[in-house]
């Protein structure tokens, strides 16, 4: 029986170390042409013709009193002299050149809960600082890594929790109505505006207390919260009924085009005013946009914390600051502007 031993070929673009250095002067003492010894180490000949015409220098030796110079590769010379190189290749760090922008960035984020992203987005957007004044996202997370600045990585919402998950579906057992699979596929584009996806938000688990009811506009991502006795399906209604009475029913129909839930007795509240797709039970990414939200809503409102506590004002305060917060996907505007410019072309 014969064994192939398999060899993994050199990486692209890896350089050479001090080892293969060493090496590369003894074949030369054994008198190796350039391209076995490229072959020997795995890289293209020009490789090491620019090695040796970078790590050759002149060498004096006396014989007889007679001094005879030569012209010799030296590994330890090419080494030190790639090290060197390296340490001053890099971009020199812009730290003290921006430390208003920095500052700029601490408090917004610790005021407004912006993330990095938001700020760098929408300082390009106002033109606040100069390019020279401001640092990218990618720089300053690495700042934050370095923990160069106030903010530490447990600070980020989703610097440590993120995890990326598959989106898949399941066949729903029980009809209730139209599923979501019946939903057009062009709203799943974003492009058109007045889909709006809804769930709730408890308080203490088990408890029979104040709930919040969530809407989330698709496209615009502008969020709707209102307070509602329990998540049951009749408190469910008679927050939609107020919200129907709020908004009032002519531009209701016109801002609410298609909601899509879990609640099965939404059909029936929303007669004559909006399209209701069911999701599949358990299935809370047919519905990430409003989940995500909600996770916005916990960062104020920690989990099996009661919402007894938290009056209209409360609540208001944080639907404000989801609605006022910028957004990349939007391209740095707010859901609040986003919606207020769909909802003029829509109503007028």
């Amino acid at each position: 029986m014969t064994y192939t031993h398999s060899t993994i070929e050199r990486r692209k673009g890896k350089h050479l170390t001090s080892i293969e250095r060493g090496k590369i002067a003894g074949w030369l003492e054994e008198a190796l042409s350039h391209g076995e010894i490229a072959r020997r180490i795995g890289v293209n000949r020009q490789t090491i013709s620019n090695e040796l015409a970078r790590g050759t220098v002149e060498q004096v030796r006396k014989v007889n009193g007679i001094k005879h110079f030569s012209m010799k590769y030296d590994p330890e010379f090419a080494q030190n002299r790639y090290e060197i190189k390296r340490q001053n290749c890099h971009r020199p760090c812009k730290f003290v050149q921006v430390r208003s922008f920095l500052a700029y960035f601490v408090k917004l984020f610790k005021t407004a809960d912006y993330a990095p992203d938001v700020v760098v987005g929408t300082t390009k957007r106002t033109g606040l600082f100069s390019p020279e004044e401001m640092v990218c996202t990618t720089t300053l997370y690495k700042y934050i890594d370095a923990q160069l600045l106030e903010v530490r990585n447990i600070d980020l919402n989703c610097q440590v929790s993120r995890k990326r998950t598959k989106k898949y579906t399941r066949k729903n057992k029980k009809v209730l109505g139209q599923s979501i699979e019946e939903r057009p596929a062009h709203i799943e584009e974003r492009q058109e505006f007045g889909h709006f996806e809804i769930d709730t938000v408890i308080g203490k688990r088990g408890g029979a207390e104040t709930t919040l009811l969530t809407l989330t506009e698709r496209k615009s991502r502008f969020e709707i919260i209102r307070l509602i006795d329990g998540k049951d399906a009749d408190s469910v209604a008679y927050g939609i009924r107020q919200l129907i009475k709020e908004y009032g029913s002519r531009s209701f129909k016109r801002l609410f085009k298609t909601i899509t839930s879990e609640f099965t007795t939404l059909a029936a509240t929303l007669k004559g005013y909006c399209e209701v797709y069911f999701t599949h039970p358990y299935t809370s990414c047919e519905r990430g946009t409003n989940e995500n939200h909600n996770r916005m809503i916990r960062r104020k409102i920690p989990k099996y914390e009661s919402l007894e506590q938290y009056g209209r004002k409360d609540i208001q305060r944080i639907e404000d600051g989801m609605n006022d917060l910028p957004r990349r996907i939007l391209g740095y505007q707010t859901p609040r502007q986003q919606f207020e410019q769909e909802a003029f072309i829509v109503v007028s």
